[in-house]
C-alpha cells in the first residue's frame, strides 16, 4: 500500500519525479535574488565607507596640525595590519615623501582626543 492509496484523488495517478521548475528558471531566479540583495546592501556599505573616509581625513588633519611642526600634509588610510591593527591610521606626509605615523584613529573614526585639551570638534 503506497501513500497514493490513502488519498482518494491520487489513487489512479502515477508519481512524477520531475522538478516543479526548470533548471534555467531556477538559475535565473537565483541570479535575480543575488542582484537584488547586492542592490540593497552595496549602496549602504559604500556610503558608510565614504563617511568614515571623510571623518578620518578630518581627524587626521587635526592630529597632524597638533603633532607635526612645520608644513606637512595629512593622509588617513584604512589598514588591516597597521600600527593599530585594524582601522584607520593617520600619517603625516612630508615634503620629500616621508610618511610618519601620527595616530591610530580606530575602526570607526571620530573627533580626535588630543592630550591635555579634551575632545576637539571640527
Amino acid at each position: 500500500m503506497s501513500d497514493h492509496d490513502d488519498i482518494p484523488e491520487l489513487r489512479d495517478s502515477e508519481p512524477d519525479d520531475r522538478p516543479l521548475r526548470s533548471r534555467r528558471f531556477t538559475t535565473v531566479l537565483r541570479v535575480m535574488v543575488i542582484l537584488g540583495v547586492l542592490g540593497l546592501v552595496l549602496p549602504g556599505a559604500l556610503s558608510t565607507y565614504r563617511v568614515q573616509e571623510i571623518t578620518a581625513q578630518a581627524a587626521c588633519e587635526i592630529w597632524v596640525a597638533y603633532e607635526v611642526a612645520g608644513p606637512s600634509g595629512a593622509d588617513a588610510r584604512f589598514e588591516v595590519f597597521g600600527p593599530g591593527f585594524i582601522g584607520w591610521e593617520c600619517y603625516s606626509v612630508g615634503a620629500f615623501g616621508d610618511d610618519g605615523h601620527v595616530a591610530s584613529l580606530g575602526l570607526i573614526p571620530g573627533p580626535p582626543r588630543l592630550p591635555g585639551s579634551g575632545t576637539v570638534s571640527s
